[in-house]
């Protein structure tokens, strides 16, 4: 049964390709292994190294290593990233909340978006896919916790949202999104990724979803969120290593002018 680790502990810096390519076979040992004790051996749960605040070197190395697509949760900083390594054959998935001054960006560079959770972000994204000829994956993020601090849809929420997004020919609705309750109590944590996953059957039923992934599960509880269904998991310092400040300190908080609901 595996343990929740906390935000940092035995995460050595990766400095080197060989340094990247262990971590990641180790990631990809331990999802296979969460994939057997649930009994899903044979399905593919797709792995989204997170690079939010690891330097631009370090990213090649990471790609010479095999990733071929990196995590940001700050659209400015993903940009400058796209931008500066354009010659990588890589994808830039934005997972963090939008502010819709930055839709034009997101459009232009993203190849996926994690965490849509309001129709004035659908909305804006739209109209600048639209004016560029493109469409974007995107998963509505969903705040299974409960915790004012978390952007995402509450989760009665969710299908009426679902029913809306249709209207929004650019954008190509994948599955659902959440960022669990952050304890070193994995049994605590698991609620939320079994209330995700329950929202995308009931999506699904209605039809609202097609398939339906489930983008759960960070480097300390990716395994649950496996045993637990997920299709997606954003690893970010199982990868590169630790982060000089928690993971919270990176999240956005909801303010007046960009609440976590939709408007």
């Amino acid at each position: 049964m595996p343990e929740r680790v906390e935000d940092g502990a035995g995460y050595p810096t990766a400095r080197t390709v060989e340094d990247f390519a262990h971590n990641l076979a180790v990631v990809s040992a331990r999802i296979e292994s969460a994939l057997r004790r649930a009994g899903r051996e044979g399905e593919a749960v797709q792995l989204l190294p997170v690079s939010k605040t690891v330097p631009e070197d370090r990213i090649r190395l990471a790609a010479a290593a095999g990733c071929t697509v990196f995590g940001e949760n700050k659209v400015q900083e993903a940009k400058r990233k796209w931008h500066n390594l354009s010659d990588l054959d890589v994808q830039w998935s934005v997972i963090g909340h939008l502010q819709t001054n930055k839709a034009k960006d997101v459009a232009e560079f993203a190849a996926e978006f994690q965490a849509l959770d309001n129709a004035r972000a659908a909305e804006a994204l739209d109209r600048r896919l639209q004016a560029l000829g493109r469409q974007l994956d995107v998963y509505v993020q969903v705040n299974t916790s409960g915790e004012q601090s978390k952007y995402g849809l509450p989760p009665d929420a969710v299908i009426d949202f679902l029913k809306t997004l249709p209207s929004y020919s650019a954008l190509r609705v994948r599955g659902l999104m959440t960022i669990a309750l952050l304890s070193s109590d994995i049994e605590r944590v698991r609620p939320c990724f079994r209330l995700l996953r329950r929202l995308r059957d009931q999506a699904r039923e209605a039809d609202l979803i097609g398939d339906g992934g489930l983008s759960m599960g960070m480097s300390g509880d990716y395994e649950a969120a496996i045993e637990e269904g997920a299709t997606c998991v954003r690893v970010g310092q199982a990868i590169f290593g630790a982060r000089a400040l928690p993971d919270s300190h990176y999240w956005p908080t909801p303010t007046a002018e960009e609440p976590p609901r939709p408007q």
